[in-house]
Parts: structure tokens; sequence; C-alpha cells
């Protein structure tokens, strides 16, 4: 068990001590595949490094296994790390490369040559073993920089940002190669991202973090279904947002009222910061988030009106870029009806159902 307590970095600024991270909490479990992800500059490689020994923890904590790693020197910590950047030696063999770690702790021999070949092995990498990084692609280099941290067994395995530098189709098929390799060796594995969908994809349970915070913990769907913030609404896949104006409370939820649309009953109800407040018309009581696929879309005018702008054929989805009444800026929607088209400048209507929707109330509002 990894377990981070109130874990803070600050750096000095000239406009005084800026938080990179503040006062953040989380347990991760024997085995489990965390990622933390967010935009740049969001304190989640900062997070990282402070768990693997780089940086220094202004305050707070980390345990693991029972340990206080706080100040434990990073090479006391058994930590594998697989860096952005392959970092791999260019001027060694891939099974140098590999065996570098152990030459280093002393294993020789049999059983370095044993421990070796079962990582390469493991990672399909045996025919590759004599190859110089230079001759390989950047899919294979990646997988020699995690044959190199996983060769001397470490507890942890972290992860910042390994699939940077590849193309869009080599970043899926590595991604579902990490998450391979982290089952089958059973590891606790941080992996630090920007990209959503990677997160969404991989990860058993994943902490979004905005501005040196923790937004949010849970897993990918909880996260996309239930958001607890604004900022974790739009982050997280796409989100559609209308403008409501809050008709009653009782015990199934708040009755909302959309402009140019029936009333509608949302359980799922979630207080506004203030800071985000802010992005709430001021003329209404919250803001309304729907899901693209979460939209129907139909022709005639019963439901929210709507024009059609774009038109996008994704495979078997329509997408439809549309304005529409009561929205706050465009809106998304994903339409799975074989035969469905409509085409740019038409006419429709949307309709939502209560239960696929979260309302983001003012403070105010939702006591």
């Amino acid at each position: 068990m990894l377990s981070i307590r109130e874990l803070t970095k600050t750096f000095a600024s000239p406009s005084g001590e800026l938080a990179a991270v503040d006062r953040i909490s989380f347990d991760v479990a024997p085995g489990e595949f965390f990622t933390m992800l967010g935009p740049s500059g969001c304190g989640k490689t900062t997070t990282l490094r402070m768990i693997a020994g780089l940086e220094t923890p202004t305050s707070g904590a980390i345990a693991f296994d029972g340990r206080d790693y706080t100040r434990v020197p990073p090479q006391q910590r058994n930590i594998g790390m697989v860096f952005q950047s392959y970092a791999l030696f260019p001027h060694l063999s891939v099974f140098e490369n590999v065996a570098y770690g152990l030459r280093n702790r002393g294993v020789k021999g049999t059983e370095l040559e044993r421990r070796v070949a079962e990582v390469l092995g493991a990672l399909q990498l045996d025919g590759f073993k004599t190859r110089l990084p230079s001759t390989l692609s950047g899919g294979q280099q990646q997988r020699v920089s995690i044959a190199r941290a996983l060769v001397y067994r470490p507890s942890m395995l972290l992860l910042d940002e390994p699939l940077a530098n590849l193309d869009a189709k080599l970043r899926i098929q590595m991604r579902e190669e990490i998450r391979r390799i982290q089952r089958e060796f059973g590891i606790l594995s941080l992996y630090v991202t920007h990209d959503q969908e990677e997160a969404m994809a991989i990860s058993d349970r994943l902490a979004l973090f905005n501005a040196g915070r923790l937004v949010q913990i849970g897993r990918p769907g909880d996260l996309y279904r239930q958001p607890a913030t604004l900022f974790a609404a739009d982050f997280i896949g796409r989100a559609n947002f209308f403008a409501a104006r809050l008709a009653g409370r009782d015990a199934s939820g708040a009755k909302i009222a959309l402009a140019g649309g029936p009333e509608l009953t949302v359980a799922r109800v979630v207080a506004l910061a203030p800071e985000e407040a802010a992005r709430v018309p001021a003329d209404v009581d919250g803001l309304l988030m729907a899901r693209p696929e979460r939209i129907g879309i139909a022709p005639g005018s019963r439901g929210i009106r709507a024009r059609i702008g774009r038109m996008q054929q994704l495979g078997g989805c329509q997408r439809y870029i549309v304005a529409a009444e009561a929205a706050v800026g465009e809106v998304t929607v994903d339409s799975w009806r074989a035969g469905e088209e409509y085409g740019e400048g038409a006419d429709a209507a949307l309709t939502l159902d209560g239960s696929d929707c979260v309302l983001f109330l003012r403070p105010e509002k939702s006591a």
C-alpha cells in the first residue's frame, strides 16, 4: 500500500511562494494501476517525483508498505521509473541497457543473464538483445526502458508520460502493452499523463489534478458519469452545458427548467465551488451537464430547439455540432441510430433525460 498524506511542494516565485502541489492525499492498493491525470502544470509530475525521491516535499508524508518514505534517498526506495524520454544508453546493446541496473546492484554471471532474459521475454524483446537503441522503433525503445525498470524487481513502478513521443496509433498499442505487462508482473504502478482517453483506457483508478490540487479520485467510469466539479466534467470526455433555472427540490432531486425545453428532474446535484460559480451566467441558477451520447436528436420542435452546424461521420456514429437554446457554447451530439442523418443547417430538436445528467448549482441554491 502506498499512502500519501497532505503532500505539499512549494517553489519561490517573484510574487511569493507558489504551491505546485497543495496538500494532496490518496492511497494506492497493492497491484493497482493508478493514474494521475491533468493539464500541463497541474502538479502530477511533481507528485510523482516526490514519490520517487527526486523532489523533496515541503510538507506532508509518503509511506509505502508501512515505512515512512518521505526522506528516504531515491536509491533506497526500490522504485522502477520510466520516463517520457527513453533515456537509453546509445552505445550499449539492449541486453546491456537492461542489465545496467543489475550490475550496479552487484548481480553477476548466470543470475544476471537469467533475470535479463526473463524480462526481455516478458516484453517480447528476445530477438533484440544485441541491437543498439538507434536501430529500434519508438515502441521497441520504450519497451526496453520498461524492461530496465522491471529487471531488478522494484516494489513500485512509476511512469511519467511514457507514450508522449509516440504517434497516435503506436500510443494505443503501447498503452495496452503497458497494461498487459503491469498485470503480468502484478506491480503497484503510478502513471502520469495529460491524455484523458489514455487514462480512461488503462487505469484501475485515476486522480484528476488541477492547479496543484486533487480534484477527484475514482474509477474512470465514475469520473465520466459523476464528475464532482465543472472542471472534471469538462476535462474528462466531452461535456455539454445548458443554463438551468431551479424550479423546486424534493426527495427525487432538483426540478429545473431549461429555455425552450420541458422541466426535468435531476437526481445528481453538485454544489459549485465559489471559483467555479463565475462560469454560470448571471441570470440562471446553475448548469446542466449532458454527455454527447446521452442527448437525443430528432426532427421537429418537441424538445430544445437546435440547428445543425456540422455533421461528422465517425464510423457507425454521426456526430452533430449544433447551436441550441439554453446551451452554453456549442452542443455535441453523438447518434448511433442507423440511417439517421441530418444535413448541415437543418432544424432539429434535442431531448434530455434528467437521470443521465448532472446539475451544477450555485452554492446558495444547493443548500
